[in-house]
C-alpha cells in the first residue's frame, strides 16, 4: 500500500484535537480525517466481534461432529474468555510504555489462524488450541482499538468510545445470525469463509497503523502532559474509585448476562409466548442496547460522565424491580427502557477511569473491556445454573436488586466538574 493512498485515506497533520462544543461546522479537515479513523476503528470492531461470536454459535456443529458433551463446550467457552480477560490489561499496559503501532493487524492475525484452524481442526485438542488463538485477537484488538478511537475522538472521548462500541454490538449480534446461513448448511469447514472478513480487518488496520506511527511523537507531549493531571488524588482514593467503577461493571454486566442470554426462556415460561415472539422482543431490548451505548458516550462529554453513571446504573433500579411483576405488554417496554439506560454506562465508566489514570489508556482499557467480558461470561454461567435449580423468574426477581450497587458511584471523585462548567458556560 502506498504512502500516497495512505494519505489520501488519512492524510497527515490532521491530528488537531477540538474542544467539545467548539467543532467547526460539518466534517473539514482535521476532524473529517479523525471522524475517518474512527469509522475505520468502529468497523474493524464489528469484524472482530463478527467473527468471534462465531464460536459459540457454531457449538451445535462441533457437538455432533466431535461428539462433545456440555462440558467440553464449558471448556471451549472458558478457554476463549479467560485468555481474552487475563491478557487483555496486560497487553493494555505492555503497550502504553512501549507503543505498537502495527499491534492491531497482528492481534487480527491471531483471529484469522484460529478460525482457519477452526475450520480444519481434526481433534478437540485443536479446537482448544483454535479458541485460544481467537481469545489472543481479542485481548490484542480490544485496549489498542480503545486507544486508536480516543486519538480519533477530537476532544470527544465518550462519542468516539460509544461509536467504537456500536461496532462491536453490531458485529456481535449478526454474526449467529451469518454462521445459520453460512456455517450452519456447510458444517465446520463453513467457518474458512469469515477468513475473507478478517482479511479486510488486516488490511484497514494495516492503514490505521500507519496513521497511529505517523503521530506517535505528536501524542508524546500529550502524553507526558497526560500523567500530570489529577495528581492531587491520592493513589488510594484512585484505587477506591477503580474498584468502585469494576463493582458497577459487575452489576451492569451480571443484569445484561440475565437478559442477553435468558429472556426468551423468561418469556416463554412466565407468558408462554411463541419463540418467534421472544426472539423478537429479545431484538428490541438489543437494538435499545445499541441506541444507549451511542447516547451514554455523547451525554457524558456534555454532562459529565459521573452523572451519566448515576443514571444509568441507579437509575434503571426502579424499572428493574417492577419488570418481574409486569404483564407482557410493560416486560417489553420496560426491558427496552432497561437496556437503553444501563448500556449508556460503560463509554462513561471508561472514560472516567483513562481520566483518573492519565496516560495509561491501553492499561485501562484492557482492564475494563476484561472485566466487562469476564463478568458477562461468568454472569450467565451462575445465572444458568441459578435458574436450573431455582426457576428463571427468581433470578430476574434476584437481579433486580443488582442496579442499587450504583449508589457506590458516590465514592467517585468529581475528576470534571470545572471542565463541565467551563464548557456550559461557553455554550
Amino acid at each position: 500500500m502506498s504512502e500516497t493512498s495512505l494519505s489520501a485515506t488519512f492524510p497527515a497533520g490532521d491530528v488537531t484535537e477540538l474542544a467539545p462544543g467548539h467543532e467547526a461546522p460539518g466534517l473539514t479537515g482535521p476532524s473529517r480525517t479523525l471522524f475517518r479513523v474512527l469509522a475505520a476503528i468502529s468497523f474493524c470492531h464489528l469484524l472482530n466481534d463478527m467473527v468471534q461470536s462465531l464460536v459459540p454459535a457454531i457449538y451445535p456443529i462441533l457437538k455432533s461432529s466431535f461428539h462433545l458433551d456440555f462440558t467440553h463446550l464449558g471448556l471451549l467457552t472458558l478457554t476463549y474468555q479467560v485468555v481474552a480477560s487475563l491478557l487483555q490489561p496486560v497487553i493494555g499496559q505492555f503497550t502504553d510504555s512501549k507503543p505498537m503501532p502495527y499491534a492491531l493487524p497482528v492481534g487480527m492475525t491471531f483471529t484469522l489462524i484460529g478460525l482457519i484452524l477452526l475450520a480444519v481442526a481434526p481433534t478437540f485438542a485443536w479446537l482448544l488450541i483454535a479458541s485460544s488463538l481467537v481469545g489472543v485477537g481479542s485481548a490484542i484488538f480490544h485496549p489498542e482499538s480503545s486507544r486508536i478511537a480516543r486519538m480519533a475522538s477530537g476532544g470527544k472521548h465518550g462519542f468516539a468510545q460509544s461509536f467504537f462500541q456500536v461496532g462491536g454490538n453490531t458485529g456481535s449480534a449478526i454474526g449467529p445470525l451469518l454462521a445459520a446461513f453460512i456455517v450452519l448448511p456447510q458444517g465446520q469447514k463453513g467457518m474458512a469463509w469469515f477468513a475473507l472478513p478478517a482479511i479486510v480487518g488486516i488490511a484497514v488496520l494495516m492503514r490505521v497503523g500507519r496513521w497511529y506511527k505517523a503521530r506517535q511523537a505528536e501524542n508524546a507531549g500529550k502524553k507526558r502532559h497526560e500523567r500530570h493531571t489529577h495528581l492531587q488524588l491520592s493513589r488510594a482514593r484512585v484505587g477506591v474509585s477503580i474498584a468502585v467503577l469494576i463493582a458497577l461493571i459487575f452489576s451492569k454486566y451480571f443484569y445484561l448476562a440475565s437478559l442477553t442470554s435468558y429472556y426468551t426462556f423468561y418469556l416463554i415460561q412466565r407468558f408462554h409466548v411463541s419463540v418467534r415472539t421472544s426472539q423478537i422482543l429479545l431484538f428490541l431490548f438489543l437494538a435499545a442496547v445499541a441506541a444507549g451505548t451511542l447516547i451514554g458516550g455523547s451525554a457524558g462529554d456534555r454532562y459529565g460522565r459521573k452523572l451519566v453513571i448515576w443514571i444509568s446504573i441507579l437509575g434503571v433500579l426502579p424499572f428493574t424491580l417492577i419488570l418481574p411483576y409486569a404483564n407482557l405488554f410493560w416486560t417489553g417496554v420496560l426491558s427496552v427502557v432497561i437496556g437503553f439506560v444501563i448500556a449508556s454506562a460503560f463509554s462513561a465508566i471508561l472514560v472516567y477511569a483513562q481520566e483518573l489514570l492519565p496516560g495509561r489508556v491501553g492499561m485501562i482499557s484492557g482492564l475494563f473491556f476484561g472485566v466487562a467480558f469476564g463478568m458477562g461470561g461468568i454472569g450467565a454461567a451462575v445465572l444458568g445454573k441459578l435458574a436450573d435449580e431455582k426457576g428463571i423468574v427468581f433470578v430476574y426477581h434476584l437481579c433486580a436488586y443488582l442496579p442499587a450497587i450504583g449508589l457506590l458511584t458516590g465514592l467517585l471523585p468529581d475528576v470534571e466538574g470545572p471542565k463541565i462548567a467551563r464548557r456550559t458556560a461557553a455554550a
